[in-house]
């Protein structure tokens, strides 16, 4: 094998390098030096400074990859703000990506959070402040008519498979960052590393940076993105094609994940593309899985039935519109009522069909659902309304409206559902809907509680309550994977059902005795696997793949599994 640019023998969809095989390496001294994927550091052997041009460019002793690591760690350990070991792992994974992912892969749990979810989204905020070094691809208008040109050269002897994309304009709770969510993409796919151990040679974070709507950012000398308004309309749409026939054209096979895209274009692109190529919505689809999947292990420690429950989704974006889709769907098939879900945006409960984003015709209830309920024909009563006469055993917060789930509103819900199942989702910490300890003493301890952001278990009368973390981490790692090792041809609802289905069972045998919704972070590489071999049968038995054993489908995990290790070079 020579360098990035492996094969996937066998016909394989996706490969690890093996680690009994030496890589055959045709770069040589600082070139091999500043590429991130291949540089060992002060370890490289011995053998390998003399043979690939290093000798005299490193210190005189070698040091292991542990060794390494241990470095690292001194380092974080000297920094109190979670944002500076942002900072350093980001630089860390720009200089060596072996060692960043062997320091996260140890300490997954204690990482995430600085990766991700909540220090990303500060990091998105100061994307032009803290720049450094450029990763990924940035499409602009600039590159109309030259696309696939652009993709081309700059993944040259990459084999790309799996991509998350962004317009950066809906980025967690926070809105509009423009080049700044480039580092959601960024973070993505670092878990899809870690947690789906996917060799991120296959991996590519892409910024469709069609502009901003900041007056802040394009006021802003140091804003690196591109400085004009968004592009709208005709000329939106027109880049997104031609995008999309380009990734085609240069990834054959290649998996897009759609990120943190406004909900009117989150919805028209899943649409519009999910069967020109295998794609899937975060926001969207892997939202609405692991809320369902979350509300399924309560139920399972409870013994509630699918069919009895009433859901509240406080919020109507994008998140709002998958939840709503996946809790509908899997009320009315185990045989509940045809509207069991009532969506709020930020002007009140939606009702009929009169709207300017058309898609929430979709997650509005028609008049006469509105009139049973006693909320009026109008639309628009507030959630503390909507909870006392709905009566809901389930409430979603997807609003980044802190406070929004108050003292009545859970009181309320508490009087009716005897274990409610509540979920402030929004992100970062900052925007949560309310906070855990607050909603299990306004239910008496009742009440089952998950969150989007990490945080801390509750004690409350001498009980503790396990807070897990509804993050989407716990599907897009397993659900991408599978679809890149089924080679399903699209990804279907059926194949983020069974995502959802086998999280839950995932979590219930974990928690048998605690209040947990959702398994550990540090179960999430077995989260990936488990979800990973679901969606690859599922896409066998509906037929979007070859037929796949259970054989087939565990060599094909086996075979795409890596561990962040350096491999022995040699010269090429």
């Amino acid at each position: 094998m020579t360098d990035l640019d492996w094969v996937t023998p066998g016909g394989l969809p996706l490969q690890a390098p093996r680690e009994d095989v030496p890589l055959r390496i045709t770069r040589r001294g600082a070139d091999l030096y500043h590429e991130p994927l291949l540089n060992k550091g002060s370890a490289f052997s011995p053998q390998e400074r003399v043979t690939l041009g290093l000798d005299g460019l490193l210190p005189s002793r070698v040091n292991t990859m542990a060794q390494q690591v241990r470095r690292i760690h001194m380092t974080l350990d000297r920094l109190r703000d979670p944002f500076d070991k942002y900072l350093e792992l980001s630089g860390l994974q720009d200089r060596n990506e072996q060692l960043f992912y062997r320091v996260l892969c140890d300490q997954l749990e204690a990482l995430m959070p600085i990766v991700y979810t909540p220090t990303v989204g500060r990091a998105t905020r100061e994307f032009s402040h803290v720049f450094r070094r450029a990763r990924g691809i940035w499409i602009t208008p600039d590159h109309r008519g030259r696309i696939a040109e652009t993709l081309r050269a700059a993944t040259v002897g990459r084999p790309v498979k799996l991509i998350v994309a962004t317009d950066n304009e809906s980025i967690l709770g926070i809105g509009d960052q423009g080049a700044g969510g480039m580092a959601i993409a960024i973070g993505k796919l670092s878990l899809y590393c870690a947690a789906g151990c996917i060799h991120p040679a296959y991996t590519l974070p892409i910024s469709l940076d069609v502009g901003t709507d900041s007056a802040s950012l394009l006021e802003d000398e140091l804003y690196l993105g591109w400085p004009g308004r968004r592009l709208r309309g005709e000329a939106y749409d027109a880049l997104l094609e031609e995008f999309i026939e380009a990734v085609t054209e240069v990834f054959p096979g290649v998996l897009l994940q759609w990120e943190d895209f406004r909900k009117d274009n989150a919805s028209n692109l899943l649409d519009r593309y999910r069967d020109r190529l295998p794609s899937f919505n975060d926001d969207i689809q892997g939202t609405g899985a692991v809320c369902l999947a979350g509300v399924l292990t309560g139920l399972m420690s409870t013994g509630g039935e699918l069919a009895k429950q009433r859901a509240v989704v406080h919020g109507a974006g994008a998140a709002g519109l998958g939840i709503t889709r996946q809790l509908t769907n899997a009320i009315r098939a185990a045989g509940g009522d045809e509207y069991p879900v009532a969506v709020l945006d930020s002007r009140g409960l939606l009702v009929g069909d009169n709207f300017r984003d058309g898609y929430k015709a979709e997650l509005a209830w028609p008049v006469e659902v509105a009139e049973r309920h006693g909320l009026g024909s109008e639309g628009g009563a507030e959630l503390e309304e909507v909870v006392e006469k709905f009566r809901p055993t389930i409430l979603v917060g997807v609003s980044g409206q802190s406070g929004a789930f108050n003292e009545r509103v859970i009181r309320s819900m508490a009087s009716h559902a005897s274990r409610p199942i509540v979920m402030p989702l929004s992100n970062p910490t900052d925007y949560a809907e309310a906070r855990p300890e607050e909603i299990l003493r306004w239910s008496e301890g009742r009440a089952l509680v998950a969150t989007g952001s990490p945080f801390a278990d509750v004690v409350l009368d001498g009980r503790r309550h396990v807070i897990g973390q509804g993050n989407n981490v716990f599907i897009f790692p397993g659900l991408g994977l599978g679809a890149l090792l089924s080679e399903a041809r699209f990804v279907s609802d059926g194949m983020i059902a069974a995502a959802a289905r086998t999280l839950a069972e995932l979590a219930r045998q974990q928690s048998i005795g605690e209040s947990r919704l959702y398994p550990s972070v540090s179960q999430l590489g077995e989260c990936a696997r488990q979800v990973a071999a679901a969606v690859m049968r599922t896409a066998s038995e509906e037929a979007l793949c070859p037929a796949l054993t259970e054989a087939d489908v565990e060599a094909r995990l086996a075979a795409a599994r890596w561990a962040p290790n350096y491999p022995d070079y040699e010269a090429g």
